[in-house]
């Protein structure tokens, strides 16, 4: 028995606790308090501006028996914003109030050993993988990469390119496991990249499921930097995509949004790189864009509310926007020019502080057509001063 039908659905008025302090969080919260929920958002530490649009603030440390205690005593229902929580956390919020996603489905995404395990088992195409937790097996590994190399990364917190290192079979494999610096890690060979795309899914309470429109994203230092939707990939990748995108999530027998990001590789294969449980950084244009927005739909899933349609009412490209754009111009830049591109919607995320590689807010362009939300997109960057994209 699910806990929509021991309970019944979670209505306005209710408070949504929330695990994290960043801006997924904060546009979360945005959602929940139009319709009408507070929020209580544990942060694990100070506040640094996101979270501070949430009725109530916890910022002791994840470990703090008095911050567990405040949190269940204000939540009816709980989820994350950044799956680094934890494990034992959630485990233990999960025994005492409704948490979706469940602790299970975060640890997978949270680990990359887990996650490769939980790929491998249930037949989802990744990478080539090894795990590697000494010099010894790293060298082993190292041995049965192909002439392109492999990426190493470290089995937990790694995100935005972090925690990953570039390897060759050459490489000596003690000096580069002590430069490494972590207890244990995935190797991945290499992938010679012909494209990268996400798929959003959401799944009920009940397992009902929808999915998004593909998106079709570019990095840029490892770090998202544009999404495009429709993307401009061939129909056949798209729909299998949404397939193994419905089949991880039912593997994982989620509740909320999941978001599943591939790899196309060179010669047409399809390959699951790596999950997300909960709101995603490609997902973002489904605010301006969308019928239901991605914190809507995370809502209502975790409130055991109907979920909404993911229908895509508008072409849209969505540009990140880094602290390098506040940095390499010495103050707040001026958005006058941007705010005069038809459709263009400006999303700042309240961080007091901007840092280089450092997520601050987004724009969304969206257009009657595709070209002419790319080319909104072109004339904001240059605006901006942030590169072409390649």
């Amino acid at each position: 028995m699910s806990s929509l039908e021991k309970s019944g659905p979670l209505l306005p008025g209710g408070t949504v606790g929330v695990l994290g302090g960043g801006q997924l969080g904060r546009m979360l919260t945005i959602v929940a308090r139009r319709m009408g929920y507070r929020v209580v958002s544990w942060v694990g530490g100070p506040d640094h501006g996101p979270a501070g649009m949430a009725d109530v603030v916890i910022e002791e440390p994840f470990d703090s028996e008095s911050g567990l205690h405040q949190f269940l005593e204000e939540a009816d229902v709980a989820t994350v914003e950044f799956e680094n929580i934890p494990r034992d956390l959630l485990e233990r919020v999960a025994e005492a109030i409704p948490l979706h996603p469940g602790a299970e489905a975060i640890a997978v995404c949270q680990h990359r050993e887990r996650e490769k395990a939980f790929l491998s088992l249930n037949e989802f195409p990744c990478a080539p993988f090894w795990i590697v937790d000494s010099a010894g097996t790293l060298a082993e590994a190292l041995a049965q990469l192909p002439a392109n190399g492999g990426i190493l990364k470290t089995a937990e917190f790694g995100y935005d390119g972090k925690g990953q290192l570039p390897v060759t079979s050459d490489m000596d494999a003690a000096e580069t496991w002590e430069k490494f610096d972590a207890p244990r890690a995935v190797l991945e060979e290499k992938i010679d990249l012909g494209g990268e795309l996400s798929v959003l899914v959401v799944r009920d309470q009940r397992g009902a499921l929808v999915t998004y429109d593909p998106v079709e994203n570019f990095h840029r230092d490892h770090i998202l930097d544009i999404s495009i939707v429709p993307a401009r990939l061939d129909s056949a990748i798209l729909e299998q995509g949404r397939e193994i995108a419905v089949g991880i999530a039912e593997a994982l027998d989620y509740v909320g949004i999941l978001a599943v990001e591939f790899f196309l590789s060179a010669d047409g294969t399809l390959l699951v790189n790596e999950m997300a449980p909960r709101p995603h950084n490609s997902g973002h244009h489904t605010i301006d864009a969308c019928e239901t927005s991605q914190f809507e739909q995370q809502l209502r899933a975790i409130a055991g509310l109907p979920i909404g349609s993911p229908r895509l009412h508008s072409p849209t490209v969505m540009l990140n926007l880094l602290g390098d754009v506040w940095v390499d111009n010495d103050q707040c830049p001026d958005w006058s020019g941007i705010l005069q591109i038809p459709g263009a919607a400006l999303h700042l995320y309240g961080k007091h502080e901007a840092r280089r590689a450092r997520k601050m807010g987004h724009i969304t362009f969206t257009a009657p057509t595709q070209g002419e939300a790319l080319a909104g997109h072109k004339k904001g960057r240059a605006l901006l001063g942030i590169p072409e994209f390649e």
